[in-house]
């Protein structure tokens, strides 16, 4: 049987383009979207939605692109771009009758989540990112120090075609070497890590389309919102790994520049925190929602 959040029903909402999200709803109450990260699927928050969902509707969709969702082929650099992700998600939650909501996400949902806030800053009401920093500032911290930690971003980048079969070609190992070196190899139950490596192997064109996006178009859209000085209005919680000691920069410093009103913690857990620190997960949600 195929693991899923416990409680929570699947349903296919509407996205845009005529795309179709896969999404796990749960709960009643105001609105609270959990969008997932890279090489997973909505299935990383099932330790932590059934407990957000006592007085909360949580919907944690599958990305275009990923899981269950559906995955047009990249058509232009605009099918992957986190606009059109963003704007996914706004369509999906508006579908279900919520026009506004509360966001949360882990690395590639963080950067959709990101993305909504700026685009849609009446809709969403509070937001929080997992374990990413907005997309120009990764870029410029990781230039030159891509070898040991973000290697697959530039190999993901790559025009058509060579990462894809590159990629494919060993897809398990491929998606498996993350899953171990971020979140070790018995942070996942059996079936959570076979699912997680059945869903991105049959997902390769689209997750690189989505990656190859982050250097283009969407580097492109956060310059844009950099030099006309666009912020997140709403209230910001981000909890980080302590990349900026490791890697010699300011995260919360960054941050600032992007969020007013930013709640910045650094915590003591890997990459895949909701997996291995729910608690500390579900409380820093909890603050947000109340501020």
């Amino acid at each position: 049987m195929t693991p899923d959040i416990p409680g929570f029903d699947r349903v296919r909402l509407p996205g845009v383009d005529g795309v179709q999200l896969s999404a796990a709803v749960g709960g009643s109450g105001p609105a609270l979207v959990l969008l997932h990260g890279f090489p997973q699927t909505s299935l990383m928050w099932r330790l932590v939605a059934p407990q957000l969902a006592a007085d909360r509707t949580v919907i944690c969709p599958d990305l275009r692109g990923y899981g269950a969702s559906d995955a047009p082929a990249a058509t232009g650099p605009d099918t992957y771009s986190k606009r059109t992700m963003a704007a996914d998600v706004v369509a999906a939650a508006r579908a279900l009758g919520h026009d506004r909501f509360a966001l949360a996400g882990h690395d590639r949902g963080a950067l959709v989540a990101i993305r909504a806030g700026l685009d849609s800053p009446d809709v969403v009401t509070s937001l929080c990112s997992l374990d990413v920093l907005p997309t120009l500032d990764s870029w410029d911290i990781l230039h030159g120090r891509s070898a040991a930690v973000a290697w697959h971003l530039y190999l993901m980048a790559q025009p058509p075609g060579l990462p894809e079969a590159m990629i494919g070609a060993t897809a398990d190992a491929f998606f498996g070497s993350f899953l171990d070196a971020w979140g070790g190899a018995d942070l996942f139950p059996a079936d959570v890590r076979a699912e997680y490596l059945r869903a991105s192997r049959e997902r390769v064109p689209s997750i690189v389309a989505d990656y190859r996006a982050s250097a283009g178009v969407d580097a492109e859209h956060d310059t844009a919102d950099r030099a006309a000085g666009r912020r997140l209005t709403m209230p910001v919680t981000v909890l980080q790994q302590d990349w900026g000691a490791a890697l010699g920069f300011d995260a919360a410093r960054l941050w600032k520049a992007w969020a007013a009103d930013l709640d910045h913690r650094t915590v003591d857990a890997g990459h895949f925190m909701a997996e291995e620190r729910p608690d500390v997960v579900v409380d820093a949600l909890r603050s947000l929602l109340s501020r």
